[in-house]
């Protein structure tokens, strides 16, 4: 299973990165890699907001739709958002992310591992998981940066 684990720390409130990463339908705006996003409706429940999500993800001849139940927990102390896989390519998937307040701003905790089903797809986007885990949190940080302002608004 791959696994790939960020800290950073971002002159931005954690309301304001925890809305941005919740704000799902946005991602083919500015996620790598990110072609279409659906939601489904989203449910209180007494862990946060739930909802569906279908990330559609693709580069040259590799497209593939990912299922996920998605748990908004913006009242938590820290904020998190948890992803649990339903289904598509991936044997196995788990995400998260944690948004501490810290000082003047938020300290980011960002935790993705995943296993594909085919041995194939394991083997291929093993080798670019770490960049392109990287990337995904790049693309985050510069989408807050454009919303936000470069030092937080």
């Amino acid at each position: 299973m791959h696994r790939f684990d960020e800290t950073r720390h971002l002159p931005y409130t954690p309301r304001q990165l925890f809305d941005l990463v919740a704000d799902i339908e946005k991602y083919p705006e500015f996620l790598p890699w990110c072609l279409g996003a659906r939601v489904g409706p989203r449910e209180k429940t007494p862990d946060g907001e739930v909802l569906t999500a279908d990330l559609i993800v693709g580069a040259r001849i590799f497209r593939e739709t990912f299922t996920s139940r998605v748990t908004l927990a913006g009242d938590d102390d820290p904020p998190r958002i948890d992803v649990d896989y339903i289904k598509g390519p991936m044997q196995k998937m788990e995400n998260h992310w944690l948004f501490h307040a810290e000082g003047a701003g938020t300290r980011l905790e960002f935790h993705v591992a995943f296993a594909f089903r085919s041995a194939f797809l394991e083997k291929i986007m093993g080798a670019f998981f770490d960049d392109a885990s990287r990337r995904m949190v790049a693309a985050f940080e510069t989408r807050a940066a454009k919303l936000y302002g470069a030092a937080g608004a």
